[in-house]
């Protein structure tokens, strides 16, 4: 009889069944996306309350306004400000996502987007004088996105030919780019470590807001680039190769040269936010001039699913809680690290429901198990 019930005991069912869902269905796997974001933003706002002693309708009073100014005075400045940051930091989710959708692993957007800076700093300093501004723009936009491409490419030629390892090959060669930037700008600021900003070759200023440019920039970029994934020949082969590079082969497609040719595109978009940068908002370059938004523009792209205009929502949600909590923090004396814990926070929450989307959790049945 005991070793009945040991053999019983030894045999049951695990405590935990972790089973893979079928695909669930996109607007539920959203409403679990949603209420994740409400949760984890929700318990945040009840942790500045203990912290700071504010309600919370002070709290989202304080985020709002540090966002969006008092726009009932008639200043929109703040607000054009908090579309310049979500432009920036789209652009560089942007430019991840073709390769990301190939499955090709670029964390090198922070210095692709350096570079890109650097060629534009270049052209501003070195001929800036000698040709009208208009002509002006246009090679530095070319020569932001070659620069971009080429320290794109270098990874993927890698990838393609020898099988490296694209996550680390991109990092270090944000670390060589960072270190070329320190080194031009010792040079160019006579050992001070500062280029003071140069007035040629700037992107001009619209309406009084030297934002508008580069927020239409992006806007047009993201249709393009929506259109490009969905319709286009390139945009299909990326997701094939994404797939299966087997598959790809097997139907005819070059692999070797799509990802070449992914990592250029994406290289150069990376140019642009760092041409955007440099020649619409500093007119100048240091190593902090991106900020590490390339690396937050990894979590962008990837919230997003790939999808352009999703990837919109969320840098816009990434940026009102980056600077509402800031200032909150700001006001309360807090650390400054505090809206990062809130962003850390969030992005938790939205990492953890994609489990729960993709697999279905079932706890043993006691009862039944006892009879």
């Amino acid at each position: 009889m005991a070793d009945v019930k040991a053999v019983h005991k030894h045999n049951r069912e695990p405590f935990v069944h972790i089973n893979k869902r079928d695909d669930m269905s996109w607007w539920k796997a959203w409403l679990v996306r949603i209420a994740a974001i409400i949760i984890s933003i929700l318990l945040m706002s009840l942790f500045a309350v203990m912290l700071t002693g504010n309600s919370i309708s002070e709290i989202f009073e304080t985020m709002f306004t540090a966002v969006f100014g008092r726009i009932e005075t008639g200043s929109y400045k703040m607000l054009y400000k908090y579309l310049q940051e979500i432009a920036i930091l789209l652009c560089l989710a942007l430019a991840l996502t073709p390769a990301f959708k190939m499955k090709f692993w670029n964390c090198g957007a922070e210095g692709q987007a350096l570079i890109g800076g650097l060629g534009a700093m270049i052209c501003m300093i070195e001929i800036g004088d000698k040709l009208p501004n208009g002509v002006l723009l246009l090679i530095v936009a070319v020569v932001s996105m070659i620069s971009g491409a080429i320290w794109g490419v270098i990874p993927a030629i890698f990838k393609a030919f020898f099988n490296t390892n694209e996550t680390l090959f991109t990092l270090m060669m944000n670390y060589i780019a960072t270190q070329i930037i320190a080194y031009y700008v010792y040079i160019k600021g006579g050992g001070s470590n500062v280029i003071q900003p140069v007035d040629t070759g700037i992107i001009p200023i619209v309406s009084e807001n030297k934002y508008l440019i580069n927020i239409i920039v992006v806007a047009v970029i993201t249709v393009v680039l929506y259109i490009y994934l969905k319709y286009s020949k390139q945009g299909y082969e990326i997701s094939v190769v994404g797939e299966s590079q087997n598959t790809a082969r097997y139907i005819g497609i070059n692999v070797k040269k799509v990802i070449i040719r992914t990592m250029c595109v994406s290289g150069a978009l990376c140019g642009v936010a760092g041409m955007l940068l440099v020649s619409g908002t500093d007119h100048s370059i240091r190593t902090g001039t991106v900020g590490g938004q390339g690396f937050t523009a990894i979590m962008i792209s990837w919230l997003g699913q790939f999808n352009p205009f999703i990837m919109v929502v969320m840098t816009a949600l990434f940026k009102f809680l980056e600077i509402g909590m800031s200032k909150v923090a700001e006001n309360a004396q807090l650390n400054a690290s505090f809206s990062e814990i809130v962003l850390g926070v969030v992005i938790l929450f939205v990492v953890g429901c994609e489990f729960f989307i993709r697999y279905s959790v079932k706890f043993r049945n006691a009862k039944k198990e006892d009879k």
